[in-house]
């Protein structure tokens, strides 16, 4: 490949400063003409017939409105539905007709000022019919009607095989709820223009798929509905799919004033979505000298209290554990069930994190029977570049996991590290060290329509401006796509705008900024968009200046040829305009040919306080096959933040919820995240080997570097400890007892 000159560089985003600064304006900092401010009211029960009253809210001064469901549309939904080729069950109101989970949402209050819709909301008096909630999978497994979805998938017959001449490996475990923990909760403003269309601005991760939603409840003209990216504070998957945004639209064109529906970080926990708990059982099959001839694992998610993603999560969990071994003959038996809790949804890295929390553990405990360093077994059973799909999916593209684990290793110091770990080990603390593998994928190609458009356009001022359905999440994704543009078009990137989604502004995209697709499928558009525009520009130099299209030599926005006079960008713009009566602008629709695997592998070094149960990490090393590294410095960004988000899930997170569907945890001071200090340096590793699909060899990386950390640890604790931890937190209580019980022994 040839030397990028943009891309893989540490070029600074535009927006840092502000943000910096605290100048960058969120929604809720918006104010407009004749605002009124609505929050909803959450159910409080888990699972319940409701009557409502409202008369005593609507008596408060400055009350505009209280909505119920006798209110709205009698029509249902599902988020998960962002575009009319998805079908999944629709079981929800903008407003419910029954509780179903605690921070259900019964009912909206609209007023003048947020005072007066914090004192509505509390006036708001429902009588609840309470009914027993099913609450957990045990109960769900139990209850009449509870299965949502269920669906195996399979290569070859593990069930065929001789497994009394192999070693079996049996482990059971879970994973839990967790919740996003973005910095700003739900909020969406809706306003009524001038012209009578329905504006929504909305921090969410798919301007098509509120538009289609809205659409379809309200009654109101795709052509009529605008819907805006605002800023966003965080998201992690969180507003992938529509929360507050039916609701807010629906007010704002039942009242005909602009609406801002804000969410406080209880109602954010409570009222949201959530990642889906698992329990699992797997049994995987080896010859003595570490093949992995077979595994079946059987898994059931909890899908809380509406449909949303239970299908979606049950096949993105089943599909990618066929894409980091090799094994002849496995079987993945997947179940969602309903129950009363919060629902799921999106949460980073969409089944990766569940798929491989409790299969990296059990493969841990069959090289411990095996004799095998856990790398070694690892090394055994990868999947090689080019391997197909053994589900039938495209195939895995250049997957160098093997690579990973052997860089990870030498910069970890794997080998010295597991040898002389347990010199360090003292009365009180114990030492450990482990790894983990996993895999994610880029986009959506194979399983729902993947594709976008791009039109980009050379402005008479030599600035090129860029417009597609990108989606800022806070993490870089407009600058790795100006470093595309530019990288393609050979000129600064500075001088190229690329603009968030907008309904109105934006060409259509299949799916939004979700699933790993950004760069992979945005920024081969963008690419393919950029060096078509290049081709036009050099077209344009043969019309007005005579030269030889294969001579033509362009470079920081300028193009000349031998012996010639170069000429500007924005001279030839100017020149074109004037002379042919057209502008240089290309519109392209791209659709990715594969969808590749993008693999990881964590190492981790564990320090546990035998006194206490808790848990420091020390080390972790994270590497990651990209293909080609767009930005070090965002890249860096995704790693730390995702090993944090995985760390938490090792040993910290959790929404807990009682017997009667109550969260324990409904703010941060009881859902424990893992705090800055607490964070041991992550060293991050890339792999760049130039995948020849994505933009300049470029994969997906925002997803995967929430996977593997968090069995790493785990894997790191059950070594410095003789344990066998599979559920998920491994806490200080946890660790206590199971310490507290080897004594007894």
């Amino acid at each position: 490949m040839n030397e990028l000159k943009y891309v893989g560089k540490r070029i600074i985003r535009e927006d840092v400063y502000d943000k910096a600064r605290g100048k960058t304006e969120y929604t809720c900092d918006r104010t407009l003409h004749n605002m009124l401010y609505a929050k909803l009211v959450l159910s409080e029960k888990a699972k319940a017939e409701v009557t409502i009253h409202t008369e005593k809210a609507l008596v408060v001064p400055g009350i505009e409105a209280v909505f119920t469901h006798a209110d709205v549309p009698d029509k249902k939904y599902n988020p998960h539905n962002w575009n009319a080729t998805i079908n999944c069950e629709k079981d929800m109101y903008i407003l419910s007709e029954k509780a179903r989970y605690v921070g259900d949402h019964l009912a909206l209050v609209v007023g003048k000022s947020k005072e007066a819709v914090e004192e509505a909301c509390a006036l708001v008096e429902i009588e609840y019919q309470e009914e027993m909630p099913v609450i957990g999978l045990k109960a769900a497994r139990e209850t009449e009607d509870a299965l949502l979805f269920e669906k195996e998938l399979k290569c070859g017959d593990y069930e065929a095989l001789e497994k009394e001449e192999m070693l079996v490996v049996e482990t059971k475990g879970s994973t839990q709820m967790i919740h996003h923990g973005p910095i700003e909760p739900h909020i969406a403003l809706a306003e009524i223009d001038e012209v009578g269309n329905l504006v929504l601005w909305t921090p969410c991760q798919s301007v098509f798929l509120n538009r289609f939603q809205i659409s379809e409840l309200l009654d109101i003209p795709y052509s009529r509905i605008r819907v805006v990216k605002a800023t966003m504070g965080g998201s992690f998957g969180g507003k992938g799919l529509s929360v507050v945004e039916p609701a807010c639209a629906f007010a704002a064109w039942t009242l005909k004033k602009p609406v801002l529906l804000y969410m406080d970080r209880p109602a954010d926990i409570m009222g949201t979505r959530r990642r889906n708990s698992s329990e699992m059982k797997i049994q995987s099959a080896f010859t003595r000298d570490g093949k992995m001839i077979g595994r079946r694992i059987d898994c059931d998610f909890d899908g809380g209290a509406y449909y949303t993603n239970g299908s979606a999560i049950a096949m993105a969990f089943s599909k990618k554990l066929f894409r980091l071994y090799r094994i002849e003959n496995q079987t993945v038996h997947a179940r969602t069930f309903y129950t009363n809790t919060i629902p799921g949804g999106s949460c980073r890295g969409y089944g990766s994190p569940q798929a491989h929390a409790v299969t990296e553990i059990n493969l841990d405990q069959a090289a411990a029977k095996l004799g095998l360093d856990p790398c070694e077994l690892r090394l055994r059973n990868i999947v090689h570049p080019q391997d197909p799909d053994p589900t039938g999916g495209t195939n895995l593209g250049d997957a160098r996991i093997e690579e990973c684990i052997l860089k990870g290793m030498e910069t970890f110091g794997w080998k010295e590290k597991r040898a002389h770990i347990k010199e360090k080990d003292t009365d009180r603390f114990a030492y450990g060290v482990g790894m983990a593998c996993g895999v994610h994928g880029n986009g959506y190609k194979g399983g729902y329509p993947d594709f976008t458009n791009v039109h980009i356009q050379l402005h008479p001022d030599g600035c090129v401006e860029v417009k597609l359905a990108v989606h800022e999440q806070g993490c870089g994704t407009v600058m790795t796509m100006q470093q595309i543009a530019a990288e393609a078009l050979h000129m600064d990137v500075y001088k190229i705008r690329v603009h968030e989604a907008d309904t109105f502004i934006s060409p259509y995209d299949s799916a939004g900024t979700q699933a790993s697709r950004v760069t992979y499928v945005m920024g081969g558009a963008v690419q393919k968009a950029g060096e078509a525009l290049l081709e036009k520009i050099k077209k344009a130099c043969s019309i007005l200046y005579g030269w030889k299209i294969e001579e033509i030599q362009t470079e920081n926005g300028l193009a000349w040829v031998e012996g010639e006079q170069g000429k500007t960008y924005q001279e030839i713009a100017v020149d074109y305009e004037k002379q042919c009566s057209r502008y240089l602008h290309v519109m392209i629709e791209h659709e990715p040919e594969s969808n590749p695997g993008v693999y990881c592998a964590a190492f981790a070094e564990v320090k546990v306080d035998k006194y206490t149960g808790q848990v420091e990490v020390l080390d972790l090393v994270a590497a990651h096959d990209v293909g080609q590294c767009m930005n070090a410095t965002l890249s860096e960004g995704q790693v730390e933040g995702g090993a944090q988000m995985s760390l938490g899930q090792a040993l910290f997170e959790e929404i807990q919820v009682d017997a009667k569907g109550n969260v324990k945890s409904r703010n941060f001071s009881k859902y424990h995240m893992i705090n800055a200090p607490d964070m041991p340096k992550v060293r991050s590793v890339f792999i760049e080997n130039h995948n020849t699909d994505g933009p300049y060899g470029a994969k997906s990386l925002g997803e995967v570097v929430a996977v593997a950390p968090a069995p790493a640890v785990a894997n790191a604790i059950n070594f410095a400890l003789g344990s066998a931890f599979s559920h998920y937190p491994i806490t200080p209580e946890k660790v206590v007892a199971f310490l507290e019980n080897q004594e007894k022994k």
